[in-house]
């Protein structure tokens, strides 16, 4: 026996007893072989098997047959699933080249669409280019001429000549008079000649009525004479130029000069039977002692909101008054109200005991102060008694002055009510309520105090909601006064609840600083605040400035820094004592300091005079804040400056400082205008794509 793949080249036969070695390559071609030879053996079988082997159920059955059997199955099952296979493949093949055959379809048939489109555009390039060198050929309109399409008829009879009228205007032809050309439109005196037109007609009227036997009724005689009136009053079409409503007197304003007056100063109303403004301390009826002492207290001309603020209260109506900072809200509500107690009996033994005649009630012990000042300054010439009555002195001392009998309580909400509670004070005949600084009163909290003196007023002095009805003459009505800088829900569920159909007057826009503040803003490092500070300082000169701080702790340490440096600096903040806060704005206002170290103690109502520079080291939380600041300069008609340090923690206020800069033409800093949140008020969704990063829900 010779060896798997002998090819005789000298190799003798097998020793069964000596061990045949194999290459890898050998052993794997006699296994290839031997499962070649198996297959080819089991397709034969299976191919005799399907041909000749018909099974019956006579045939006896062996184990040998029974495998024989179920190789044969397994066999015609393989070659089963390599037909479905190959079928298959040959339907894939079939859809791949009917898709083929779709995409060339629709391929053809783009082309075919573009080579029409070219052909058409082509077509219109030619057809332009002949109309331009060749000309249209479009067929010209024909136009109707007006003769054909309106024909007049020129025959007409004597009866329709109109130019013989009843009217004497046109009896008697114009002529052209004297003064053509001074104060008259081409000669024509439009009212007069409209008071001409209004006799002639109701002569013409009577005559009609006397012919015809009717009665003019009264009511009727009554609307015409208010329509005359009226008619006499302002002419909507005389436009000839007419004087300016400085240079008339009260008797000769037309309806237009008001509304000139008003948009002057800038002044709107809310309400209805609203009083003319007035126009100057000589018109505003108050008494002869106010205006003298309003003479004495150097008040050449009334601010805006006095103008339009303080006929209201002399009528003892409610008001809501919002202006801006610095605008004389305190002469608005302090002189009404000094007119209305001096026509109450003076306060005796027989009534101290029942109260104060009238409240004024604001948020910060420094603005109560202020407040007082300027009442007292009035109310001196009078003979009317004035107390405060703020946190950090003795309660009872304030008892006691209030128990001896006063007209005027001016107060902090927080002391007042304690004065309530320990009844120090009782508030039976004070129907006169001024709330200074509502919004303000507020934010820092003291809406419960507020209601609670409010309630301790006698509620059945509130005026009727129904403003059409009639008002008992010997009743003495509660007034309520207002003032705010803004109008938050809050303080609006409180003008609902107390104030009675109450007019609203608004001066300039709710929430803006004035114009005579020049806004600048700055974007630095927290590190570079101070050396900035001390900068601006440097610049000031003789000069005053406030800067504001957001904490007591930090204004005590940088009031320290510039202490250290050699500035004339003091302090005003909720931490320290009365008297400290009383001698620290006393120096200032006497200028013994130039630089004032402050909290937001001092960022409302107060009035210091001659403030050149608000520095914001600190931006505040919310516009409102930083428009109060700013508002410490800029006051009485004269000129400020406002500076604003802004860092990036401060995002939170970018969008609405961006729009107040913009609204007064302030320079925006570039770092403010190109940050993402200025471009978006806080708390809504801007609409742009969604970034790769963000999660995107399916609705």
């Amino acid at each position: 026996m010779k060896r798997p793949f002998d090819d005789g080249g000298g190799v003798g036969p097998i020793d069964s007893k000596k061990p045949v070695f194999l290459t890898k390559a050998q052993r794997e071609q006699i296994a290839l072989q031997k499962r070649e030879e198996e297959i080819a053996e089991q397709k034969r079988r299976s191919e005799q098997l399907l041909l000749h082997h018909r099974p019956s159920p006579l045939d006896s059955k062996t184990p040998s047959s029974d495998h024989h059997d179920s190789h044969a199955r397994s066999n015609h099952h393989r070659s089963s699933r390599d037909y479905d296979r190959e079928r298959e493949r040959e339907r894939d093949s079939e859809r791949r080249n009917r898709e083929r055959e779709r995409e060339e379809e629709q391929r053809a048939k783009e082309r075919a669409r573009l080579e029409k489109l070219a052909e058409r555009e082509k077509e219109k390039e030619i057809e332009s280019i002949k109309e331009q060198y060749l000309g249209s050929k479009k067929p010209k309109k024909r136009v109707i001429k007006p003769s054909e399409k309106f024909r007049f008829s020129f025959d007409w009879e004597n009866t329709e000549d109109t130019s013989r009228d009843m009217n004497f205007l046109y009896q008697n032809p114009h002529e052209a008079r004297l003064l053509f050309g001074r104060g008259f439109r081409a000669g024509m005196d439009r009212r007069e000649q409209k008071k001409l037109a209004a006799k002639n007609e109701k002569d013409l009227r009577d005559e009609i009525r006397k012919k015809d036997g009717i009665e003019e009724r009264p009511e009727e005689a009554a609307a015409q004479r208010l329509k005359d009136e009226a008619a006499d009053l302002y002419d909507t079409f005389d436009m000839r130029v007419d004087r300016h409503w400085s240079d008339k007197n009260l008797e000769e304003m037309t309806e237009r000069d008001w509304r000139i007056f008003r948009e002057d100063f800038n002044i709107s109303y809310k309400g209805s039977r609203i009083p003319r403004p007035m126009r100057s301390w000589v018109e505003s009826r108050l008494s002869a002692e106010l205006l003298r002492a309003v003479d004495r207290a150097g008040y050449k001309k009334p601010s805006p909101i006095q103008m339009a603020a303080i006929p209201l209260g002399l009528q003892q109506r409610d008001v809501i008054g919002i202006a801006e900072t610095g605008s004389g809200k305190t002469a608005a509500f302090v002189l009404p109200m000094l007119t209305y107690i001096t026509r109450l009996p003076p306060i005796t033994e027989e009534n101290e005991a029942e109260g104060p005649y009238a409240v004024v009630m604001a948020p910060t012990r420094e603005l109560a102060q202020q407040i007082e000042d300027e009442t007292v300054k009035f109310a001196h010439y009078l003979g009317i008694k004035v107390v405060s009555i703020v946190g950090g002195q003795s309660i009872e001392e304030q008892g006691f002055k209030i128990r001896q009998g006063c007209e005027v309580v001016i107060a902090t909400p927080g002391r007042l009510i304690d004065c309530l509670e320990r009844r120090y004070a009782v508030l039976n005949q004070c129907n006169y309520v001024v709330l200074d600084e509502a919004d303000r009163m507020i934010d820092m909290g003291f809406e419960p105090q507020v209601v609670g003196v409010l309630d301790a007023m006698p509620s059945s002095n509130f005026k009727p909601e129904n403003e059409d009805e009639e008002l008992d003459e010997k009743k003495i009505y509660r007034t309520t006064y207002m003032f705010s800088a803004t109008m938050p829900p809050a303080v609006e569920r409180l003008a609902r609840k107390y104030l009675r159909n109450p007019v609203v007057v608004t001066i300039g826009t709710a929430g803006k600083a004035t114009d005579l503040i020049s806004q600048h803003v700055i974007m630095v490092k927290d590190s570079e605040k101070l050396y900035k500070l001390q900068k601006l300082l440097d610049e000031l000169g003789d000069k005053t400035a406030i800067v504001f701080i957001n904490t007591k702790k930090n204004a005590d340490g940088i009031a320290k820094a510039l202490d250290k440096a050699g500035y004339r600096v003091t302090t005003l903040h909720g931490g320290k004592s009365q008297e400290q806060r009383e001698i620290s704005l006393e120096g200032f206002r006497a200028k013994r300091y130039n630089v004032l170290v402050a909290t937001d103690v001092a960022g409302r109502g107060i009035d210091i005079p001659d403030v050149a520079h608000v520095i914001n080291y600190d931006m505040p939380g919310n516009i409102e804040m930083y428009t109060h600041r700013i508002g410490r300069t800029g006051r009485a008609g004269k000129t400020g400056v406002a500076t604003t340090f802004l860092t990036l923690h401060d995002t939170d206020v970018f969008y609405d400082l961006k729009q107040m800069l913009i609204q007064s033409n302030s320079p925006v800093p570039p770092e403010l205008a190109r940050h993402e949140s200025s471009k978006f008020k806080p708390g809504t969704i801007p609409d742009r794509p969604p970034r790769r990063n963000d999660t995107v829900f399916a609705p």
